[in-house]
Order: structure tokens, then sequence, then C-alpha cells
């Protein structure tokens, strides 16, 4: 039975979830949520998602949501086949994982994640970008960078040598902030550029990304 996964190929937290089943080359169904009409504030789907968001993940009789949670699950449950997501074979190489995931989640996506919300979503609503908080969240965003770019000069990928869960993370919403004017902040760091250039090249990045067109 494919899993099944609960979202739209636009959202952030969904394609996260995509790219962790392909970097494991596992079959799944993408099931359209109706966000427009506010389908995931309703029931049925709030019974897979009680917070109302997306995506949520059906996998026989285990059903999640949380896309990071749902990674680590996939990621332990096929550490055998695909990409090594969790460097689960190394247990100083996976603690390094577990860290830097924790960067992502709890210093660069809140950042990260207002500007793009001020940039894209505002309009959308009618309501014009406030300048002087994409500014204050970019001074929060380069400071997390200075770290990244020190962190870099010093090995491949966040973690170590090796592509893995803290790599994958940042990837969907880089993708939307590679599209602004606030690229530069990727950019003009030598070793955060050439990570960038390095995850988002990746044949399964690729690929699902390129269904994330606004």
């Amino acid at each position: 039975m494919a899993i099944k996964v609960h979202g739209i190929a636009l959202s952030t937290c969904t394609a996260r979830v995509l790219l962790c089943l392909h970097e494991k080359g596992l079959d799944y169904e993408l099931l359209p949520v109706d966000l427009a009409s506010g389908a995931h504030k309703q029931h049925p789907y709030l019974s897979l998602n009680p917070f109302g968001q997306v995506p949520a993940l059906q996998d026989g009789e285990v059903s999640l949501f949380e896309s990071r949670a749902i990674n680590r699950y996939l990621a332990r449950k096929h550490k055998d086949i695909g990409t090594d997501l969790l460097r689960s074979s190394s247990l100083s190489e996976s603690a390094l994982v577990d860290t830097w995931m924790e960067v992502e989640a709890q210093r660069f996506y809140c950042p990260i994640g207002t500007v793009i919300h001020q940039i894209f979503v505002n309009p959308l609503r009618g309501i014009a970008p406030d300048e002087q908080v994409i500014e204050a969240e970019m001074n929060k965003l380069g400071k997390v960078l200075d770290v990244y770019e020190e962190r870099l000069s010093k090995s491949k990928y966040l973690a170590g040598e090796s592509y893995s869960l803290a790599d994958l993370h940042h990837i969907p919403i880089l993708v939307y902030f590679m599209r602004t004017a606030k690229a530069d902040a990727i950019t003009s760091r030598p070793h955060v550029s050439a990570w960038w250039d390095d995850i988002s090249s990746r044949p399964t990045t690729v690929e699902v990304t390129a269904n994330m067109m606004l």
C-alpha cells in the first residue's frame, strides 16, 4: 500500500516530506487538500491533523502530522534504503544531524518564514509587505547565516560530509526565498552559496521543487 500524503505541492511543509520520500525512493500518493475552501480546517481532514495544517501522512495504520516528525519517521523506518538522511550508522554523526535539524527549526525557519510571508502571502491578502518587519527579520536571518557560513567553511554539509535531513529541511523555504530580492543573503556568503547550489541541484530537489511555482 502506497504512502498517502495529504497536502499541496506549493506548501513548503508538504514539499519537505516529498523531498524525503524521493530521497528514499518510496512510492506515495499525493492527495490534494483544498485550502481555498478551508477543507484543512474541517472534518474529515481534522482527524488527520487537529491543527488544520498540511501535510498529514498515512502509512498503513500509522497517521502522522508535522513535516519534520514525518521525515524522522520515514528516515528511521527506511534507514536501509535510499539516502541515509539521519546518518544512523554513527552516533556522533546522527547527533550532529539532530543538532542542525534543531537549528533549522528553532533559529532559521522563523525569520526566513516571516520574510516569505511578508513578500508572498501578504500581497495575496491585499496587505502591503511591512518593510520594517522584513528588515528586522533579515537582520536575524543574517546572524544565523553567518553561523552557517562558518560551519560550511569546515564541512560540505551542515552535519558533516554527508547530505542529511539537516540540509533537506532548509530546501522548500529557500526555493521561495531565492526568488526574492533578498537572495543575496545566500549568494553573498560563499560557503552558504556553494551549499545551496549543491542541495538545490540534487535530482530529487529539482523534481520536487519544479511543482513549487507560484
